[in-house]
């Protein structure tokens, strides 16, 4: 009987964090923006548009309390100065936990700027932004967070670009008890996304277009006030990513991008911090 309980329960745990490779009808909520958010394609793709009026958005029916979250995006086509396409984990309220890809557009033959940033207890002022070693508006790129109790790894196309550790030990609060949504939105933002607010939305290229595709949540969701995954030895043998570290490989490849393509980060930035840097810095 012990057995068959066993069975039952891994077989429980492995449905819970199974790999959704989703249908946008089946996984997301269209949330803002008067019908410019379409899902088309029998739900295999998801467009969001702005126009003068208005941007949109959408978001995931489910929570997730840690995961591997992958997303293909293909960003906004030329003169995108302005625009921000947002592509974000975060949950409520005022100490909310957050995890940000944000794309800040740029003026036409110019690249775009990516934008992360970690919130931890409604805290954030993390960021890192990079440029990208290709065109993301000429096809689809996917973006993926890796989220468990331990750190958080942004990537792209596979490519880890940075890596955010668990600093409790430093008092330093991380993001592991509060579950949450995927979001994504496309909305106006020229008082500081391009060149710092000097270069405005030209209206005239509107609508302006993010198209989504291949979604997949390699997650555990939060479900009833209880995730299968939280501080679970059975969660890390069903799910590798629950205890996934970069190895050597991976960390070159992320000190490749780091020297070549980051054009800011915020544990570097001695004027914004003169007192000193954040203590998690000596870490991350």
């Amino acid at each position: 009987m012990a057995g068959t309980k066993t069975i039952v329960f891994l077989l429980f745990a492995s449905f819970i964090a199974i790999a959704s490779a989703g249908n946008f009808y089946k996984d997301f909520d269209i949330t803002w923006g008067d019908g410019r958010g379409k899902i088309i394609n029998n739900g295999q793709l998801l467009t969001l548009s702005l126009d003068k009026t208005s941007g949109s958005g959408f978001q995931s029916k489910n929570e997730y309390l840690f995961g591997k979250i992958d997303m293909q995006l293909k960003l906004v086509r030329g003169n995108s100065a302005g625009t921000v396409t947002a592509y974000y984990l975060s949950s409520q309220g005022a100490s909310h936990d957050e995890i940000d890809f944000e794309f800040l557009g740029n003026v036409s033959g110019q690249p775009y700027t990516l934008h992360t940033n970690v919130f931890s207890q409604g805290k954030g002022g993390r960021e890192q932004q990079f440029r990208l070693w290709f065109d993301p508006t000429t096809d689809f790129h996917t973006y993926s967070i890796l989220w468990n109790p331990q750190r958080i790894i942004f990537s792209v196309d596979g490519t880890p670009i940075r890596e955010f550790k668990n600093s409790e030990y430093m008092g330093i609060p991380f993001p592991k008890n509060q579950p949450m949504r995927i979001y994504s939105s496309l909305w106006n933002a020229d008082d500081w996304a391009t060149q710092g607010g000097r270069v405005k939305t030209d209206w005239s290229k509107a609508p302006f277009t993010a198209s989504y595709r291949n979604f997949n949540a390699n997650a555990c969701v939060w479900s009833k006030g209880k995730s299968s995954c939280k501080s679970s030895s059975v969660a890390s043998k069903i799910n590798p990513w629950f205890t996934q570290e970069m190895d050597s490989t991976s960390q070159a490849r992320m000190k490749w991008v780091q020297k070549n393509y980051m054009i800011y980060n915020y544990c570097t930035d001695r004027q914004r911090f003169p007192q000193g840097l954040p203590k998690e810095c000596r870490v991350n």
